[in-house]
């Protein structure tokens, strides 16, 4: 169907034509829009064009509005105010929203640098409420594909076309024991010597999982694996308890005192992860998401 609508017609002029309403004159419409005064001026003129009709007269240097400016303004308004809210109600249903911002994160991370995040983003929005989703690596990610969440504090994924990623920090893996264990004290673990130690690990899908995976890779064996969990706090549980020793980051170091101890892994299984903020590129110039990078960028919390 053939819109009856001129091109000259647009949201952006009638939104000038209500600031000029209401500010009086065009200097006035000119600063509560930060636009110049000719820029309002053109304006208020491609609107008449579009009309059809005039909608102004001059009185000296004033443009001064008639009926038909009183009509057009009342209409914009409501257009404008249906617009606005039709787009707020179109980002909700694809699971965006101005007021909420559902941030992803390792469960890791909950021991310093999301209570960070949260009272960085507090201080900078104080009306935007944080959900937080917890959850592994793999499952954040295909999260944050899907709209599920806004943005994911994770390992870095592989480039992706669609996800952008900031790295923040690196963090170390390392052998972890209950205490006292024969290993206490020890410079360095070589996981050769380990063969025949019982472990327990993280499901699939976790960094941490992966990274356990590789290093047995280089060592040459299959560890003997008693449990596998869903957390890295029941994992921690699990190793404190003496059911088995596993592999874990740094930033977990002091979650559990002196029950868990991180002893450095020999310089054959050395390695590391990248944390980072990661979001869909379409929305790299959301509000919000803009908001949460420069908290992530400005985070002073480093694994210890």
């Amino acid at each position: 169907m053939r819109s009856q609508i001129s091109d000259d017609i647009t949201f952006r002029k009638l939104e000038i034509l209500l600031a000029y309403m209401e500010g009086g004159n065009l200097n006035a419409a000119a600063r509560m829009l930060d636009i110049s005064a000719v820029s309002v001026h053109r304006a208020l003129h491609s609107l008449e064009e579009g009309m059809r009709c005039q909608l102004f007269s001059l009185q000296g240097r004033n443009l001064i509005p008639n009926e038909a400016a009183q009509v057009l303004a009342g209409v914009s308004r409501d257009v404008i105010k249906l617009m606005a809210d039709g787009i707020a109600a179109t980002r909700s249903a694809a699971g965006y929203s101005a007021d909420h911002l559902k941030i992803g994160s390792l469960y890791s991370l909950t021991t310093g640098t999301i209570p960070e995040v949260i009272i960085g983003i507090k201080l900078r929005k104080p009306e935007l409420q944080t959900e937080l989703v917890l959850g592994s690596n793999a499952d954040l990610l295909h999260k944050l594909k899907q709209n599920a969440i806004d943005a994911a504090l994770i390992a870095l994924p592989d480039p992706e076309p669609e996800v952008e990623s900031l790295p923040l920090f690196e963090d170390e893996i390392f052998f972890a024991a209950p205490a006292g264990s024969p290993y206490a004290g020890a410079a360095s673990v070589d996981l050769r010597d380990c063969s025949g130690e019982k472990f327990v690990c993280l499901s699939e899908g976790f960094i941490t999982n992966h990274g356990f995976q590789e290093a047995f890779r280089i060592a040459g064996f299959a560890p003997t694996v008693v449990t596998r969990v869903g957390d890295i706090f029941s994992l921690m549980n699990l190793v404190a308890a003496g059911i088995g020793y596993t592999l874990l980051p740094g930033r977990v170091r002091h979650v559990f005192g002196d029950r868990v101890q991180l002893i450095p892994l020999h310089a054959d299984y050395a390695m590391r992860q990248t944390i980072g903020l990661s979001f869909l590129r379409v929305r790299e110039r959301d509000p919000n998401l803009l908001a949460l990078a420069a908290v992530c960028r400005m985070l002073k919390h480093r694994p210890a």
